[in-house]
């Protein structure tokens, strides 16, 4: 009978619009949870018999909730250095504990805290992981989770860090004498030649004790210089000290003819420390072709002009700084710099068919697509913004919308079964 189909479908109304009232409640309980993703209730019809001429039956309504995770949040300003917004597509990695057998766990939820152990942390308890870097800033990826590490901002106090990197800006005088005699590869460093210019500059070994390395010149010709970097022969291996040597060229206006200069003193010093310290290659930052960042030749005095190294002891952690692409560094209050983590983004084809987590996180899922691992920025993946957050992506004004709607189709539906009991009655009055 038609009647007892119509009080189905009543009672398929009042699941689904209570149903969607839930997904109403979820979203404005959590209009202001950091990086929330709205739930929207869509209806979908049910029919038992399409064919029917005669007589109709009454299939009724079911509803099928979709999160709408891929919608992106306001970014929020935030006074802390940890807490992290996604400005575009993509997640934070995370696992639910700190070591490498716990579920991996996607989230947008960027309100990291470093905890007891130093662990960044979200406000859900989830880790945040990344690749951790060397001295060179590199990592090793390949693009699964076994690489991944949780962020940890503590037990970097007190460490050190060995030089990787030398700068320089010189000028040379180009009114310098030449050498009288050949030169000979050593000369300045063993003091047989007295170089025209000459500086010292600290760098370290792995375990923080300090070194003198010496950068000498001499002309010996127009447009033509020798270079030698050397040490104190008591502190490294190679002989006499000497670290480098080559010729260094210029162009006739006094900028860097790179291509016609001995590649040795362009590239990486490999020092091996008496003391038995490691040690990082040291990138010779000397200029480019045809530049002025580097060394040059005009005719004001041989001069320093500047440098810089890194490295050394790492003193107090005072503070983070997490860049656009994901690089977080650590800033320590004697003011040296370490990059120490590399953020990675997750990104799915379809990201609206995860699977919701407790904690405002998402898993994978067969709508999903599988997971693709890269750089913040890279393969159609956000960039980070730091003190920021996302917040929830729920509109207030709708959802009471939305409250409306459903009470009054959940009444609706509620007399739909009243209407069909009284016709149930009539029929049963038939029979006195």
């Amino acid at each position: 009978m038609s009647l007892y189909s119509a009080l189905y479908a009543g009672v398929s109304g009042l699941g689904a619009q209570s149903s969607a009232m839930a997904t109403v409640a979820d979203n404005i309980t959590n209009i202001n949870t950091v990086g929330y993703k709205g739930v929207e209730a869509n209806f979908r019809s049910l029919v038992t018999d399409s064919n029917a001429k005669a007589s109709y039956s009454a299939g009724g309504v079911s509803v099928s909730p979709r999160s709408m995770i891929s919608k992106q949040g306001l970014l929020q300003a935030s006074g802390s250095q940890t807490d992290l917004a996604i400005d575009g597509a993509g997640f934070f990695v995370t696992r639910l504990g700190n070591d490498a057998t716990s579920d991996v766990a996607f989230t947008r939820a960027g309100a990291f805290r470093p905890d007891e152990q130093g662990f960044l942390r979200n406000t859900s308890g989830y880790f945040l992981q990344g690749w951790s870097l060397d001295s060179l800033g590199g990592y090793i990826s390949t693009g699964g989770f076994n690489e991944m590490e949780p962020v940890r901002l503590s037990g970097l106090s007190g460490t050190a860090s060995a030089t990787t990197r030398l700068q320089v800006r010189v000028n040379l005088q180009s009114t310098q004498t030449p050498l009288a005699n050949p030169f000979v590869a050593g000369d300045m460093a063993t003091g047989t030649v007295e170089p025209h210019f000459s500086r010292s500059f600290e760098v370290f070994d792995a375990q923080g004790t300090s070194h003198q390395v010496t950068m000498s010149f001499a002309k010996t010709a127009a447009n033509q210089w020798v270079a030698e970097i050397y040490a104190d022969p008591a502190e490294v291996t190679a002989a006499n000290g000497l670290l480098a040597s080559g010729a260094v060229a210029f162009n006739p206006d006094g900028s860097l003819d790179l291509a016609n200069s001995d590649p040795a003193l362009f590239g990486s010093l490999n020092v091996a420390w008496t003391n038995q310290a490691g040690s990082s290659p040291i990138q010779l930052a000397l200029g480019s072709q045809d530049g002025l960042d580097g060394l040059t030749q005009f005719a004001s005095d041989s001069a320093l002009i500047a440098a810089s190294t890194d490295g050394g002891m790492l003193n107090n952690l005072v503070s983070v700084e997490v860049s656009n692409k994901g690089i977080v560094s650590a800033i320590f209050d004697d003011g040296t710099t370490r990059a120490i983590y590399q953020l990675p983004m997750a990104t799915f084809a379809n990201p609206d068919g995860l699977f919701r987590l407790s904690g405002n996180a998402y898993g994978v899922s067969p709508q999903s697509g599988d997971v693709v691992i890269d750089r913040p920025g890279s393969l159609g993946g956000g960039t980070i913004s730091a003190n920021s957050l996302e917040a929830s992506t729920v509109d207030l004004a709708q959802e009471f919308t939305n409250m409306i709607r459903f009470q009054r189709a959940y009444s609706a539906s509620s007399k739909i079964i009243t209407t069909v009991d009284d016709m149930l009655q009539e029929i049963s009055a038939l029979k006195r």
